[in-house]
Parts: C-alpha cells; sequence; structure tokens
C-alpha cells in the first residue's frame, strides 16, 4: 500500500520538523520511490519544510558518493557545510552574551573592533573569547575531541585573520572534506589522525551536535541508495559508482547502525531512499541484510491504510 508524497511530506512536517527534531530528537525513515513517485521528487521536496523550520538541509547520492563507507559519508555532508560561518556566528553569540557590542553585519568581526566599540582592551576581548570557548567549545562532551579541536581553531580564526594561520584553517577545511594528505599540519591544533571509518562515526554525531550549537534547530539528512540496486554488467556505463554486493551490504550495516544510534544523535532526521528493488531483490535488496529488515520492515500492518510515520513507507505520486 501507497502513501501519496504529498501526504507523507506533510506529515513529516507536522510530527517531525515543526517539534521532535527541533527539540533534539531523531529518527531514521525509509521511503520506497519508484514506481510510482522518483527520488528527485522526495529530495526536491524535503528541502523546503526543513528550510521553514530552520534545519539544516544534507544530501547524499550513492551515485557520486560511497554511503558504506561512513568517512565518506561524513566528508561528504562536510563538502556541504559552511564551517567559518557558522564559527563566527557561534563566537559573536558568546560575545554578545557576554556583555560585549559587536559591529553591525557585513562589517568583520574582529578582536580589535569589538574592544574598540566595547570599551575594552584587545587584550580582554581575547581572554575573554578564550575562556568562552574553552566552556562551551573545548569542553562540550557532546562532540568527540578531534571534532572539538578543530572547531575551537576555527572560532578562534574567525576573529583574527592572521595570514601566518591561514594554512593551518586551510589543512582543517581540508581535513573535514577528506582532502588532507599530510596529518602533520595538524599537529599545531592537536589534531593527529585523519577522519577514518573509526572516527567517522562519531565526528557525524558531532556534526549534528554542532550545527544544533551554531544557529540550527536541526538537520535533515536525505541519503539516496538507488544506486546500490543496480548492477555494472547489467546498466549502461555513465561514468557514476557502481557496486559489488559486498558493498551493498556494507551499506545496509552502515544504515543500521544510525538506526541504533538514534538515542545518541541530536536533532537530526535521515531519510534513505531507496527504489522498489530494495524490498524485491534477492541478490541487492533488504533480504541480504537481516539486521536491518527486523528493524525497518512492517510486519503488522493495516490491509486496506498505510501508515505514513511508519519506518518504511511506500510513496505514490500526485497522481496515484
Amino acid at each position: 500500500m501507497y502513501v501519496p508524497l504529498a501526504d507523507w511530506l506533510a506529515r513529516m512536517e507536522s510530527d517531525y520538523l515543526s517539534a521532535f527534531i527541533p527539540t533534539g530528537g531523531a529518527a531514521v525513515k525509509f521511503v520506497i520511490t519508484a514506481p510510482f513517485a522518483t527520488a528527485d521528487d522526495a529530495r526536491r521536496e524535503l528541502e523546503p519544510p526543513a528550510a521553514r523550520h530552520d534545519l539544516a538541509y544534507l544530501a547524499l547520492d550513492a551515485a557520486t558518493t560511497r554511503l558504506h563507507m561512513i568517512d565518506q559519508l561524513f566528508h561528504g555532508l562536510a563538502r556541504q557545510v559552511d564551517w567559518d560561518a557558522q564559527a563566527g556566528w557561534l563566537v559573536r553569540r558568546l560575545l554578545a552574551a557576554d556583555g560585549f557590542v559587536l559591529p553591525e553585519p557585513p562589517e568583520p568581526c574582529h578582536y580589535a573592533r569589538v574592544a574598540e566599540l566595547s570599551g575594552s582592551s584587545e587584550q580582554e576581548v581575547r581572554r575573554r573569547t578564550r575562556a568562552l570557548l574553552h566552556d562551551h567549545v573545548e569542553r562540550d562532551y557532546a562532540m568527540v575531541r578531534e571534532f572539538r579541536l578543530a572547531m575551537l581553531r576555527l572560532c578562534q580564526a574567525a576573529l583574527d585573520p592572521n595570514p601566518a594561520e591561514l594554512a593551518e584553517i586551510g589543512a582543517i577545511h581540508a581535513w573535514l572534506t577528506g582532502e588532507l594528505r599530510q596529518v602533520s599540519a595538524l599537529k599545531p591544533a592537536g589534531i593527529f589522525q585523519k577522519i577514518g571509518r573509526h572516527l567517522a562515526r562519531d565526528m557525524f554525531l558531532s556534526l549534528a551536535h554542532w550545527l544544533r550549537l551554531t544557529g540550527k534547530r536541526g538537520a535533515v539528512l536525505v541519503l539516496d541508495i538507488t544506486r546500490y540496486a543496480l548492477e555494472r554488467r547489467t546498466s549502461e556505463q555513465d561514468g557514476l559508482l557502481f557496486y559489488s554486493t559486498t558493498a551493498v551490504v556494507d551499506a545496509y550495516e552502515v544504515l543500521r547502525q544510525f538506526i541504533d544510534a538514534t538515542d545518541e544523535l541530536e536533532g537530526c532526521l535521515i531519510v534513505v531512499i531507496a527504489p522498489t528493488a530494495f524490498l524485491t531483490d534477492e541478490k541487492r535488496g533488504l533480504i541480504k541484510y537481516p539486521a536491518l529488515r527486523l528493524r525497518i520492515w512492517d510486519e503488522v500492518r493495516d490491509r486496506r491504510r498505510a501508515n505514513p510515520l511508519s519506518s518504511l513507507v511506500r510513496l505514490a505520486g500526485t497522481g496515484v
């Protein structure tokens, strides 16, 4: 049984995006699109309600990102985040709450300018900024240590346009997006490892917390796994990614981990978009990974009416 796309979106907005996610809740939803709706429909229609409720909207497609590798998944998300803007927003909020007078945007907010407007010394502004960032970033243990150190440096750089530190800030950006070649460039920041598989999961949880800390009420993450249903030998070569059956199972394992982490995940709705083959294909479908199937399969359901709030929903287009 199918749920019209418009009805499903309305229920997601009223039951999740307007209250549950902004208050810190987390959920993972699987939506089957083909044959009546398309993945593009679901992705496109989810973005406006996310914006209405001040939620960050992030989307990844398995055609271009290896979602079965949690580190690649995190790097793909990191490329969509304006890290410097978020760090600057947080520093401004902390200083304003502490009684400092800040320049009005778009004027740059630097230590010397804040001291001038506040009738204070630059040394005092720097001292209070260090203390505030220590309390609100460095000691925020909802974020993993490496993530805290990286965000601390970005926050410090937001008020101090020091050309000598540009290389280090650039290295932090490259580290977050998976483009850093030598991790030794981050030794001054106290970071000594790249974001590999074992660190990436905690980095993802930290990112969800960071988004809320820096002005967003939460996040909507859309993962399109349609590509995992395609086999290279039966499909035309189009320059996009193809996956082995082993990679398919690995992707299902990552999704299972997301479901099991909802108690740790903060303010995030994850929507997984899949084709009909996800339910029916014996080689690449859900049957290949019982641990995920047991978590989302709707064993008990009404014969005449679909539940739009179920973990697994089959979508219909507007004409169905």
